[in-house]
């Protein structure tokens, strides 16, 4: 078999090197172009591994953050921390440092002070006495809870009137007021309730029975639970003083009658407390009541009664301790005028032998509405102080009958104050 080779010739070698020289700088371009996409897809790769890694990488970040975050909230820092690192070289084996246990806020009175009083067999008694300022810091539930203990009374005690003032703001027969106290300063307390949330008692001056007597008090609406609510807060206040053994609510209109001796001297003696207490058929009186107090309040147990009171210790401290006839009417008497139905329901169930029924807070009731007549400058006379504080009808007081029945009066406008002052002869 003979192969055929093709003869190369000079002119032959010479055609195929043209056509080589031709194509290379095709196939250099192209390979050119290979190379250059190549290094690309290469770099873009690369961006990419790089762009997955740094987000992995943020990810991981955040997330170990958040994490240590987490735990270091729980961890209460305190320099004995920074100070155990420093001594563990030293002190491996011993305990750890703990910080000492912090003790729960004591609710006091801001200058609270307390006597230690001791008998001849050489026992000691301790109780607390007047603060010079009466806000505090204790919660309603504290200050009804701490009021209702049974109290260390002291050994040797004198025994004070608490005067409380229900009040809208200031007392606008305070100078009335302060001729009353004048030279009495050891037989008397003073507590305001006022519920106007803009009052202020650092412009009273400081000599004023008055000055800082303002206790933590509430909004008050009219012929609402809270106006129970505000006297038994004063109550409460008043209580946490084992020296006050008779208490007055007055209001901001309320005048005495007679001198603070008089008084003074009715009270501490008296053997019964003075509600108002009455029943009365129709929707002013039994149509108030409301069933759903029953079976622990009966309609036949239902009274009704002025709201001005004074009562002595063991009555007051029963009042702040009561956790069985209040809630009822916080819950079912929402708009039966509370302050008149309370007390005096709760006195009569409650301690019917010490009351003497009637209050020592002289109304007039004279003029039809829910609201009694008020005093102006010129109906003021000697005349109308001679009638109120000499009653011909008489009344009942330690069993005998006399005719001093009433030891205050309302209601009485500011602009009476100076008529007030000249027939008043206190």
């Amino acid at each position: 078999m003979f192969s055929f080779k093709p003869i190369r010739t000079p002119q032959t070698q010479e055609i195929m090197k043209s056509h080589e020289t031709q194509e290379d700088p095709l196939q250099q371009e192209s390979r050119h172009l290979h190379q250059i996409l190549i290094s690309k897809i290469f770099k873009s790769h690369k961006f990419f591994q790089n762009l997955v890694l740094c987000s992995f990488l943020i990810g991981f970040g955040f997330g170990l953050g958040f994490i240590l975050n987490f735990h270091i909230r729980k961890v209460s820092f305190s320099p004995q921390l920074f100070r155990l690192s420093s001594l563990a070289s030293s002190s491996s084996l011993s305990p750890p440092l703990q910080p000492p246990p912090t003790q729960p806020e004591k609710c006091v009175f801001r200058n609270e002070t307390v006597t230690t009083d001791v008998n001849d067999e050489g026992q000691k008694s301790h109780s607390l006495m007047e603060p010079q300022n009466v806000m505090h810091n204790m919660t309603e539930e504290e200050l009804l809870s701490r009021a209702s203990m049974n109290q260390e009374k002291p050994l040797k005690t004198t025994k004070k009137v608490a005067f409380m003032f229900l009040t809208r703001g200031k007392l606008p027969l305070a100078k009335l007021w302060e001729r009353f106290f004048q030279g009495h300063q050891d037989l008397f307390s003073i507590y305001i309730h006022a519920s106007d949330p803009l009052y202020v008692d650092d412009d009273i001056p400081q000599t004023s029975p008055f000055y800082r007597r303002r206790i933590p008090s509430k909004g008050v609406e009219w012929g609402m639970v809270s106006m129970v609510e505000a006297e038994r807060r004063l109550l409460a206040n008043a209580l946490l003083n084992a020296e006050n053994h008779r208490f007055v609510l007055l209001s901001e209109s309320d005048i005495p009658l007679f001198n603070f001796s008089t008084i003074y001297s009715y009270l501490i003696n008296s053997q019964h407390s003075h509600v108002d207490i009455y029943d009365i058929p129709g929707p002013a009186g039994r149509g108030r009541y409301n069933r759903r107090m029953s079976p622990v309040i009966s309609r036949r147990n239902w009274r009704k009664g002025s709201q001005w009171f004074e009562i002595d210790r063991e009555v007051a401290l029963a009042v702040v301790s009561d956790t069985t006839y209040f809630p009822l009417f916080q819950k079912h008497c929402r708009f039966c005028y509370a302050d008149e139905h309370y007390l005096p329901t709760f006195v009569h169930v409650m301690f019917p032998e010490k009351n003497a029924n009637r209050s020592l807070t002289w109304t007039d009731w004279s003029r039809r509405g829910p609201h009694p007549k008020k005093y102006t400058r010129r109906l003021v006379t000697a005349q109308f102080f001679r009638n109120l504080r000499n009653r011909k009808e008489g009344c009942v007081y330690n069993g005998e009958k006399i005719n001093k029945c009433y030891l205050f009066a309302r209601k009485f406008d500011d602009s009476s104050l100076d008529r007030l002052i000249h027939f008043a002869h206190l």
